[in-house]
């Protein structure tokens, strides 16, 4: 397999496609808050953000079949073992739709109790149950795409991975759009709009990588225990990670409910924004992924060093860039996005927090990145479950201080979760030795 290069030009030319597929992720909440926060019903569109927190919380528990098929394919791209790099795509696969399957069998049981966690009232309640009960029909589908991106980012194949993106998410928005506006269907409509757009994702990722599916002919090599141990172990520290960080946007969702239908319905445009940052920037924390995974399979610590400075100079320009971008556009796009004003009102106020969230928020993204191309599920568990419990710490000191107290501890948590994550990195540079002192050519752009 041909090395990457590591010049400024191909960081870019990998990280585009993400950030252009990225883009397409959060610009479904916001057509989702648009579609239902401009009928006026706060009560619908505080639904879909306590529906949206439970699905997200049940479906990125299982996140580590992205982040952590990203980083091992890449490592054994990067060894030059292509029958391994196969292999990973059709375990992925396999666990993925059957964990989806699972979730879809324990929906009876695993929506009520969700609902004795998060509790929005009454009205909130209803509309975020509809939502949710039609969203899981897309589990299977959402959590096999989830390995087949992996995948796809783990070798570089950043192009498909976005053609996967858009096709899903435009489907989606498209959907979304006809059973609301057209078929009054509601919240309701907003769930089938996205579990249908999943299951096409799903058909179009397999026959995208259908031969390599096919070049998997050794099932011995396919669940080999050597193979396999390794999965869970890296993916169980993963998985625990994630749902650490879930529980903070739970806190945070509950929070917002507690002051609140209004305050929680403008927490849920805020975090279309916040989203929509987190999600392009992550265009260079996937490249990051990427390129330090093939670094770590290869043995170069060069590389590694390389990979980490290129993608952090991307991070930090665009992140300055987003802070500017939401301070000027951010309360006409909110106007624009919600016709009820104690809603607009609320959200803008809270807006110069948002707007400086990209530049502390951008060390813990790409540190998530830097780990996850390492595989080292055991410093982002550490940092994760730090992280959570320090943020939850410091949301109910500054309690008395309303919405913004609310905003200021969810910034403060993205320090403490870079922190800890800073803290691991000396270990990470001194564990990778390079006998082999393979470097890349230096070219004019780099």
């Amino acid at each position: 397999m041909s090395a990457l290069p590591l010049t400024r030009r191909s960081i870019f030319a990998q990280a585009w496609p993400i950030m252009l597929g990225q883009t397409t992720v959060p610009l479904v909440g916001i057509v989702d808050t648009a579609v239902i926060g401009r009928t006026g019903d706060a009560a619908a569109l505080a639904g879909v953000a306590l529906g949206t927190t439970i699905i997200n919380f049940l479906f990125w528990s299982f996140g580590f079949l992205r982040m952590g098929m990203t980083g091992m394919t890449a490592q054994a791209q990067g060894a030059g073992d292509a029958q391994e790099v196969d292999a990973m795509l059709m375990r992925g696969v396999v666990i993925g739709a059957a964990l989806g399957a699972v979730l879809l069998a324990l929906q009876l049981l695993l929506i009520p109790l969700a609902f004795r966690v998060l509790d929005g009232g009454a009205d909130v309640d209803a509309q975020a149950k509809t939502f949710v009960a039609a969203r899981m029909w897309g589990a299977p589908a959402s959590l096999a795409v989830f390995a087949i991106n992996g995948w796809l980012l783990g070798l570089g194949r950043s192009g498909a991975a976005l053609a996967l993106q858009i096709v899903m998410n435009l489907i989606n928005i498209g959907l979304d759009i006809l059973f609301v506006w057209h078929f009054d269907m509601g919240v309701r409509g907003v769930g089938y709009g996205t579990a249908c757009a999943e299951w096409t994702a799903l058909a179009v990722g397999l026959l995208m990588v259908a031969p390599h599916l096919r070049g998997v002919a050794d099932r011995a090599r396919l669940f080999h225990r050597a193979a396999m141990k390794r999965l869970f172990a890296v993916n169980a520290d993963i998985m625990i990670r994630t749902v650490a960080l879930l529980l903070m946007f739970v806190w945070v969702t509950n929070a917002g409910a507690r002051l609140g239908t209004n305050v929680l319905a403008a927490n849920q445009v805020l975090m279309q924004a916040i989203s929509l940052v987190a999600f392009v920037l992550d265009g260079f924390a996937f490249t990051a992924e990427s390129r330090v995974g093939h670094a770590i399979g290869a043995r170069s610590r060069p590389d590694l060093i390389r990979a980490i400075r290129l993608t952090s100079e991307f991070s930090f320009v665009c992140a300055a860039l987003f802070g500017v971008l939401l301070m000027v556009a951010g309360a006409p796009a909110i106007r624009f996005l919600v016709t009820n004003q104690d809603v607009r009102d609320i959200a803008i106020a809270a807006l110069p927090l948002v707007a400086i969230l990209p530049l502390l928020g951008t060390p813990a993204w790409l540190l998530d990145g830097i780990f996850i191309g390492a595989t080292g599920g055991r410093a982002l568990r550490n940092a994760a479950i730090l992280a959570t419990a320090l943020y939850i710490a410091t949301d109910l000191i500054l309690r008395p201080f309303g919405l913004w107290g609310l905003w200021a501890a969810f910034l403060i948590s993205y320090l403490y979760r870079a922190a800890a994550l800073g803290a691991y990195m000396p270990g990470l540079l001194r564990g990778l030795s390079d006998p082999i002192a393979r470097t890349v050519p230096k070219t004019p752009e780099s």
